[in-house]
């Protein structure tokens, strides 16, 4: 593994405009609080907000050190130009005028053009990790393409490392024993509603000294807040799933932890996961996470949670708790 992340990381996909639109200095301000927190890893893609994400997290963070951070970003869309009609907006959940299009691309070629693009966008000279992104019907061009230009490019010392970054398990997994990966990038698969990274991705990783970065903890917004809300990955949450995260949140309640806390520290917990990644909207939004990710959660809340049939025992792997960032 050539790069180390900080334990609690910044996503950018809300620095693209998720859901609602903020402006550069908001962004900006986030960015900076994440550094101030301790922050040292951030996310970002081409997907998010059309390349605004990356656009607003290289302005901010040409503010510090090259060498003192780490930062990813993904391949898989490539974005080319789009003649939108007046107030066309992107269509993908991102506030951002539809200036662009993406295009699928996991070839060689479109590894390297979405790389050159990135660069440009970040005003970079290097990032630290690329990841192939959502590969997920186009398995076959990511196995043949994208993948051995990655492991290339990063035997050639362009790149530091090469992941995956998806949805799922079963594709992670299977990369995983395909390529020499560096870390996997694995969202809302390991959270308190849902972990069945347990069956194939994390056990493999471990063997394997795969980092596996923890995305989408709060599965969407479900478990976002101490009283469970109504998303569940993008859409509205089955009651039964609400009614589980209620009756974890009580759980919580009774050992003086949060629902959200919980969240972020269950999967800082499994030895596989070598940082968990967050977005934020503003810098308030920043802070509340870096509390959260601090607050020293007792092993035996894990142990009332399996015993309640609300957590799967074999999660309860030693009694780690979420540190926040070093």
């Amino acid at each position: 593994m050539n790069v180390k992340l900080s334990p609690l990381g910044l996503g950018g996909a809300q620095l693209g405009n998720l859901y609602q639109a903020i402006d550069d200095d908001t962004a900006t301000a986030a960015v900076r609080r994440a550094w101030d927190e301790g922050i040292r890893y951030f996310d970002t893609a081409p997907h998010y907000g059309l390349g605004l994400s990356e656009r607003r997290l290289g302005a901010a963070l040409a503010a510090y050190p090259r060498d003192e951070y780490v930062l990813s970003t993904k391949v898989g869309r490539v974005l080319e130009p789009h003649a939108a009609a007046p107030g066309e907006r992107d269509d993908q959940g991102f506030d951002v005028p539809a200036t662009y299009r993406r295009r699928w691309d996991f070839s060689r070629d479109g590894v390297s053009r979405s790389l050159e693009s990135s660069l440009d966008r970040l005003g970079l000279d290097r990032v630290d990790i690329v990841y192939v992104h959502d590969p997920d019907d186009h398995f076959a061009e990511a196995v043949s393409g994208a993948f051995p230009a990655l492991l290339e490019l990063r035997e050639q010392g362009v790149i530091g490392a090469v992941g995956a970054g998806m949805n799922q398990t079963p594709m992670l997994t299977e990369f995983v024993r395909r390529f020499d990966l560096d870390h996997v990038l694995m969202a809302g698969r390991y959270t308190l509603l849902n972990q069945p990274a347990l069956d194939d991705l994390l056990p493999l990783c471990l063997e394997r000294g795969v980092g596996v970065v923890a995305g989408g903890v709060f599965n969407a917004g479900i478990l976002a807040t101490a009283e469970p809300g109504a998303i569940y990955d993008y859409a509205a949450a089955p009651a039964e799933l609400v009614e589980k995260a209620r009756r974890i949140a009580e759980i919580c309640a009774r050992h003086g932890v949060e629902l959200p806390e919980a969240a972020l520290a269950l999967p800082a917990s499994h030895p596989a996961v070598v940082s968990v990644v967050v977005g934020a909207h503003d810098a308030g939004q920043v802070a509340v996470n870096a509390r959260r990710a601090a607050k020293v959660v007792p092993a035996v809340l894990w142990t009332d949670l399996v015993d309640a049939g609300l957590l799967r025992a074999d999660a309860v792997g030693r009694p780690v708790t979420s540190g926040g960032p070093q």
